[in-house]
């Protein structure tokens, strides 16, 4: 087993950031009292050349060109390649976060508390301030099921409520996942369950890797003191892409479910999960036009 430093680093993967990479970097800078923290982005192909201007114009930051849009999970687990072993810790991270003060550090003092978390993540708040649910249970077939069904209509129902944890006072505590749009890792956690599964473009690759952390004896751990705030992806807002991704919610959705459902005994069970997903999404789409 290799062992790792004490040292910090921030992958983030870029995707045609715009301006909201440099809030991201702004208020990175005011989450930590470390002074040697870099941050790696780990580019997908962006065209607006806002990574390559933050690594020419900032310190501390590196480009690294992917070539192609590999996926989230992919591309963060090539910037987390680059690190040398220094690094015992690694935030991944969106670039259209932005850190309220102190946070980073709020997460590595838990991390430090709980020896066998693997990965930690902060409170997430929308943009209008409310909390987006990021720490979550593994979904079971039938609360996922309840959840895709219902949650569209009747946000309130029982599966959604027990899959988010929306009812939950907001204390520091165990969690099945995390939400992938910024966890802080313990490298040797991330390479013993060697990092994100390449296989999910993007979407549910967070929820697998908890619940892989979870079976390699890791904790997921939500710590609510520390908080950032999700902007809202540039990249992902315009109409053609979010018809694109939506699509890949509903396929990484399958895969994630079909994964834990394999053999042949249970086919009609994955064919009945990959039409029931088609449908929805069909109709997502739809409603979303």
């Amino acid at each position: 087993m290799r062992t790792y430093g004490d040292r910090v680093a921030v992958v983030t993967v870029t995707y045609s950031p715009g301006r909201t990479l440099d809030a991201f970097l702004d208020s990175l800078a005011g989450a930590t009292t470390r002074t040697d923290v870099p941050v790696i982005l780990a580019d997908n192909g962006s065209i607006d050349g806002a990574p390559e201007r933050a690594a020419r114009e900032r310190d501390g930051v590196r480009f690294l060109p992917i070539g192609e849009n590999v996926g989230y999970g992919a591309a963060a687990n090539r910037g987390v390649a680059e690190l040398d072993d220094s690094f015992g810790w690694v935030v991944v991270a969106n670039p259209d976060l932005e850190w309220a003060p102190g946070s980073l550090d709020v997460l590595l003092d838990a991390g430090a508390r709980h020896p066998r978390a693997g990965a930690l993540g902060p409170l997430v708040r929308e943009p209008s301030g409310a909390v987006y649910p990021s720490a979550r249970e593994v979904p079971s077939l039938l609360a996922g099921a309840g959840h895709a069904a219902l949650g569209p209509v009747w946000p309130g129902n029982p599966w959604t409520t027990a899959y988010r944890r929306s009812r939950e006072d907001l204390t520091e505590r165990e969690a099945g996942w995390l939400s992938g749009s910024c966890l802080l890792l313990r490298r040797t956690a991330f390479d013993s369950v060697d990092g994100f599964d390449p296989r999910y473009f993007m979407y549910f690759e967070d929820v697998d890797l908890g619940e892989r952390l979870t079976g390699a004896g890791w904790r997921n751990v939500y710590v609510p003191s520390a908080e950032v705030t999700h902007v809202g992806g540039v990249s992902t807002g315009k109409p053609e892409v979010s018809t694109r991704m939506l699509a890949e919610h509903h396929r990484s959705a399958y895969r994630y479910l079909a994964d834990r459902h394999p053999g042949p005994s249970r086919a009609p069970l994955r064919i009945a999960v990959r039409a029931g997903l088609a449908v929805r999404s069909r109709l997502a789409a739809r409603a979303g036009r």
